[in-house]
């Protein structure tokens, strides 16, 4: 006959689940108790999104498998043209609230 379980394993897993589910709130909690604004962790977000979006725009045509949508080099160029002016309206909009006092 098997033994009667305990209850331990459901216990430990919800116990993970819970810790788990609490990271998403965690990391900018411990960020904003270390001195980093809610303003400060969004730039470093959309920092962090443009890295992974250049190396995957700007990753060799070799790493392209033949007939994937990288490796056609109209569309390869249309991802570059268009990261670039993401890039420019990024840059104006973190540099702005230091040009807009030289306006007043």
């Amino acid at each position: 006959m098997s033994e009667p379980s305990n209850g331990r394993a459901p216990l430990v897993a919800g116990g993970l689940a819970a810790i788990l589910a609490s990271t998403c709130c965690l990391g900018p909690l411990v960020l904003i108790a270390l001195g980093f604004s809610g303003a400060w962790i969004g730039n470093l977000t959309v920092l962090v999104a443009l890295f992974f979006a250049w190396r995957r725009i700007f990753r060799p045509v070799q790493a392209c498998k033949p007939g994937e949508v990288c490796a056609i080099p109209q569309v390869r160029t249309t991802y570059k043209l268009i990261f670039w002016i993401v890039v420019a309206l990024v840059l104006v909009a973190l540099g702005f609230p230091y040009v807009v006092p030289f306006f007043y």
